[in-house]
């Protein structure tokens, strides 16, 4: 068992987003020493979970589908399929408008409205939004 305090320092995560995720149903505390919540030591790995999830993109509510608040978790292989492949196509609009901004941080027009590839950049930024 660790305590709320502990599972803080050992994590990184304030005890306030540890309440939270409990509120949620992200972790389930199993008791209490005092007025302080305790958890089982499996927590940590629930927590890596969550974190590793919540980078990927993962919202809490879809994060909580996926491991629940007890048991074992049972990870949606579709929904991470479909959320690294999410990510691929991020990745590449990224790294486009990375390659537009060196262009345009480096560019010898005098000013940048005038380079015609930071055109074509603008109007694909605008195309995007609509």
């Amino acid at each position: 068992m660790i305590d709320i305090s502990a599972l803080s320092r050992a994590t990184g995560h304030p005890a306030s987003k540890l309440r939270y995720y409990e509120e949620v149903g992200l972790i389930r505390s199993v008791g209490r020493r005092g007025l302080k919540r305790l958890y089982p030591d499996e927590v940590r790995m629930r927590l890596a979970l969550v974190s590793l999830a919540q980078g990927a993109g993962f919202s809490l509510a879809e994060i909580r589908q996926m491991i629940g608040a007890e048991g074992r978790p049972e990870l949606d292989r579709a929904a991470l399929t479909a959320k690294a492949d999410e990510l691929a196509e991020r990745i590449k609009r990224l790294a486009v408008l990375e390659k537009g901004l060196r262009h345009v941080a480096g560019c010898s027009a005098e000013n940048h409205l005038d380079c015609p590839r930071f055109q074509r950049i603008m109007r694909v930024a605008l195309d995007r939004n609509r």
